[in-house]
């Protein structure tokens, strides 16, 4: 757990701000797979506009790059793939955020995101283990990186338990991502 915990410099400011999040992408497959090393985290986010100023009170340009206010502004109107990145300046470490807004698969995670606690009482919100499959699925039909696949796979060894085979099998239909989720499934 001590590589999730050095993502706290992103979540705790979130949680502060009181901005829903979840952790998802390779953080969240370690946490329900095979731990591997990654130097960012992927996170989706509710960002109304109202909540805009949180994010430069949340990560102050002092201890942060991230991009200005209008910025934040016109990614969080766009209806889907809204994005931007939050650098820690000391660490190095990166934050890729993704603003939810008319995406459907996200608007189901957040629903079902789930809190990790660590020993030291602290948490971090964790994309359930269907989203992270499904899009990492995306993610491997968009750019062929085996990385993705080996991340399911250890999830499903890991986590198999918990993982709702029939939501993957609904969603990957309504994604076109059978033939992604087939090849998972054969090197299994």
């Amino acid at each position: 757990m001590e590589q999730v915990e050095m993502f706290f410099i992103f979540t705790q400011p979130l949680e502060k701000a009181d901005i829903n999040y979840m952790a998802t992408g390779s953080v969240a497959s370690m946490l329900y797979g095979i731990p591997r090393f990654t130097h960012d985290i992927d996170m989706v986010i509710e960002l109304p506009v109202r909540k805009i100023n949180s994010i430069e009170n949340a990560f102050p340009l002092s201890d942060f790059y991230r991009p200005p206010n209008e910025v934040l502004q016109l990614e969080s109107h766009r209806p889907r793939r809204g994005h931007f990145n939050i650098i820690h300046n000391e660490s190095g470490f990166k934050a890729d955020i993704y603003i939810h807004n008319t995406d459907e698969l996200q608007a189901w995670g957040l629903s079902k995101k789930t809190r990790v606690e660590l020993d030291d009482g602290n948490g971090i919100w964790v994309a359930p283990p269907e989203y992270v499959i499904l899009r990492k699925l995306e993610y491997y039909r968009e750019g062929s990186s085996e990385k993705h696949l080996h991340d399911i796979s250890g999830m499903l060894e890991v986590s198999g338990d918990i993982i709702n085979q029939a939501i993957i099998n609904t969603w990957t239909k309504k994604l076109d991502l059978q033939t992604q989720w087939d090849k998972v499934k054969g090197n299994s």
